[in-house]
């Protein structure tokens, strides 16, 4: 006699924001400038949150070839998925291009709050950021930060 599987399915009713899904087409992914936290040329589209709000959020980064973002800590854990082109990425606080091997698309990182890390990107690269907000950055060497918070 064959024994019944019961699977318990999770109770996400009162959770907020689960009584409804949002899809945002390809096409409807529009870019930005900025944000001012990066060095000039990265462009972004947040696709869900606020980075600067709490609570999760999505987030899309298109680099051009050759750019990079110098050593630098955020305060939440961040996970990186490199959609298209190559994204490099190394720990430590200097900037050290050898320490960063270019991964393909497909690949994930997971970054630890408080990591010193940096990115390389030798051609045009896009990623999705997911993370909880209110994300920032802080720059290991503040004169690095584009903002001239220094």
């Amino acid at each position: 006699m064959a024994a019944a599987i019961t699977l318990a399915a999770p109770a996400y009713a009162d959770h907020p924001g689960t009584a409804h899904h949002k899809v945002v087409a390809v096409e409807d992914i529009t870019f930005k400038p900025g944000p001012a936290t990066l060095p000039p040329g990265v462009q972004f589209a947040v696709l869900h949150g606020s980075p600067s709000e709490e609570g999760p959020f999505v987030m899309r980064l298109k680099f051009p070839a050759g750019y990079a973002i110098p050593p630098h800590t955020h305060p939440e854990e961040e996970h990186v998925t490199v959609l298209s082109g190559g994204f490099g990425i190394g720990t430590g606080e200097q900037f050290d291009a050898a320490k960063a091997p270019i991964l393909k698309p497909g690949s994930f990182v997971q970054i630890s709050t408080g990591m010193a890390h940096f990115v390389r990107i030798e051609d045009e690269t896009l990623v999705q950021i997911n993370a909880i907000g209110p994300f920032g950055i802080t720059y290991v060497d503040p004169a690095d930060d584009p903002r001239g918070t220094n």
